[in-house]
């Protein structure tokens, strides 16, 4: 009987990672869940159980030694990790680099780039010692080109994209496949966290386009890690139509 897989989603609980959660669950991948907000996290692992085996972790990925708690307390029947999905990540304001705010600077790179490697130091050891293993970074557009007033938040998705080279050049022999998914504008909480709760000017960011979903960018991903194993999609940028570049989206 072929084991089934386990793929490992950070910020779970919300947008692409909830998208994904579902999508792995419906295609019968057992499921480890991570996400700061505990309600949310069982709320999806009572839907999903239903379908797979879910395990759930609350912690925030910025914190170096929440980190390696949580993963070292993964029972043994979810260890043997498949698949990571490095997804958590945030925008914190749109402001010009000399008025912007240290403390949203701080927590878009420890969450965006710090948490990416905290995580995937504590994940990436057991798929050398299995041979196997696929890790897919989701970056955003942001990483191949910088916008104004996108200043820091543009500066951690960049890391993001040389990480992921980089991680593909250091697991070189390892038989392990890396890649990136980079997505343009997609409608999710994200601008919502970018403009602190004013959920007006965050739903103006999607009117008079067809923005992407999460579902679509859950899509993508699936496809990536579904592939025959001696393929690796190592780098994609993903756009709706109406998008061409970070600064251009035509509107109806």
């Amino acid at each position: 009987m072929t084991k089934k897989k386990i793929a490992l989603i950070t910020g779970a609980t919300s947008g692409i990672g909830k998208a994904t959660a579902e999508l792995f669950a419906k295609n019968g991948i057992d499921l480890v869940l991570c996400g700061r907000r505990t309600d949310r996290l069982k709320e999806l692992e009572t839907v999903l159980s239903e379908q797979v085996s879910v395990y759930t972790l609350a912690f925030d990925v910025s914190n170096k030694e929440e980190v390696k708690k949580a993963i070292d307390s993964i029972p043994k029947d979810f260890t043997d990790i498949d698949i990571l999905i490095n997804n958590a990540g945030n925008a914190h304001g749109l402001d010009p680099i000399q008025t912007g705010s240290l403390d949203d600077w701080d927590a878009m790179i420890d969450i965006n780039v710090k948490g990416l490697l905290y995580v995937s130091k504590a994940i990436i050891p057991g798929m050398i010692d299995r041979g196997v293993g696929h890790i897919i970074n989701i970056g955003s557009i942001a990483g191949k080109e910088v916008y104004p007033n996108g200043n820091v938040y543009c500066a951690t998705k960049h890391a993001v994209n040389a990480l992921n080279k980089a991680m593909r050049i250091d697991l070189y022999g390892k038989n392990i496949r890396v890649g990136a998914v980079h997505p343009g504008l997609v409608e999710t909480e994200f601008s919502e966290v970018r403009f602190k709760g004013d959920t007006e000017k965050a739903k103006n960011v999607y009117q008079g386009f067809e923005p992407l979903t999460g579902h679509d960018i859950a899509d993508v991903i699936h496809f990536v890690v579904t592939r025959p194993y001696h393929i690796n999609i190592s780098d994609l940028l993903i756009l709706p139509t109406a998008q061409v570049t970070a600064t251009m989206t035509f509107k109806a």
